[in-house]
């Protein structure tokens, strides 16, 4: 019998049930990414063509209109660079299973793989130095269930843990008797543990005494007793931070997210002369690489790196003279 010709709907199913779910073995972070990414291209085709999602075909597919998509991201939505790399990413993804699936289409798929990222400038991580996160701190009314939860999720700062590392923490992960310790699900399936402070081991054990669901359920909960979303940390981590800010008026205006806390712990660690590959552990990077781009955020540290230099060097590290041009200098230049 005759295999019927693929379709856009049933690449589309396939995609994310047989290539991400189960031969990629994709994490449920990475299935939502691309999901979203498809999502608005198929939005945009549909609009582009006139016609409902549902009678999208796989010749509408084509270069120009992830092209088109692209630009309307930047345009359009105000996305940057980074995100619309991202959301190329995920439909070559996409396209290299259409190109498995369809090969009719070979010519067009190909024009879409060739497609280039767009090159991005890499901006300075924000961060906050440890007096400013006490300030953000001391924000937290720790004399409430809901406070020692807050108290606890921006302890984790201890840690390092990516946002989405701390929301899938559950009590059968955390050790409360010495060594305090956490287990953390990392990224690729990885899995790494960190001890805890004492702080932060007594505000989890605070917490633990007010919960009231199993011990395999979530440590960080909302108020209706479901796992705390990242957007939920966001909004907490704004609002401590905003009242800091009140209060405290030199504190920087940085893009506060979560990720701010675990930049705050690299360049801490950093600050404190801790070896860079001990950091990567920590911080569970794949690479010493990315470790080290914390390096170039705090300029204290290289003013020190240059004092230290200069020890090494036996040269004298006195107090660089101001240089001022000569008279001379400053009339050829006037007269060119």
């Amino acid at each position: 019998m005759k295999s019927s010709s693929p379709t856009l709907p049933g690449l589309v199913q396939s995609f994310f049930q047989q290539h991400l779910a189960q031969a990629r073995g994709a994490s449920p972070h990475t299935i939502r990414a691309y999901r979203d990414a498809l999502r608005l291209f198929l939005e945009h085709l549909a609009q582009q063509q006139h016609r409902g999602v549902d009678r999208l075909t796989l010749s509408d597919v084509t270069s120009q209109q992830v092209l088109d998509f692209l630009l309307g991201l930047e345009t359009h939505r105000g996305n940057q660079a980074v995100t619309r790399n991202l959301r190329l990413a995920a439909l070559r993804s996409w396209v290299k299973h259409l190109l498995r699936h369809d090969p009719a289409h070979a010519d067009q798929y190909a024009r879409i793989l060739a497609v280039p990222a767009k090159r991005t400038l890499h901006a300075q991580p924000d961060y906050l130095e440890p007096e400013q996160f006490r300030l953000v701190l001391k924000q937290v009314d720790m004399r409430t269930p809901r406070g020692i939860r807050d108290g606890a999720l921006l302890f984790l700062y201890n840690t390092g843990a990516r946002v989405g590392e701390a929301l899938l923490v559950r009590w059968t992960d955390v050790c409360l008797v010495r060594p305090n310790q956490v287990r953390l699900h990392c990224k690729g399936g990885k899995e790494r543990i960190c001890p805890l402070w004492k702080q932060t081991a007594g505000l989890l054990r605070r917490l633990q005494s007010h919960a009231s669901a199993p011990e395999e359920s979530h440590v960080f909960l909302n108020s209706h007793g479901q796992p705390l979303s990242r957007d939920g940390v966001a909004y907490l981590l704004r609002h401590y931070y905003q009242l800091a800010r009140k209060q405290h008026s030199g504190l920087p205006k940085p893009s506060i997210h979560p990720h701010v806390l675990r930049h705050s712990c690299a360049v801490a660690l950093l600050q404190a002369g801790i070896d860079l590959t001990a950091i990567r552990d920590y911080l569970g990077h794949s690479s010493v690489a990315t470790t080290g781009r914390y390096l170039q955020t705090n300029l204290a540290m290289k003013r020190e790196v240059l004092s230290q230099f200069w020890k090494r060097a036996g040269l004298e590290c006195g107090q660089p003279k101001r240089w001022r041009p000569s008279q001379g200098l400053l009339a050829y230049l006037g007269s060119i």
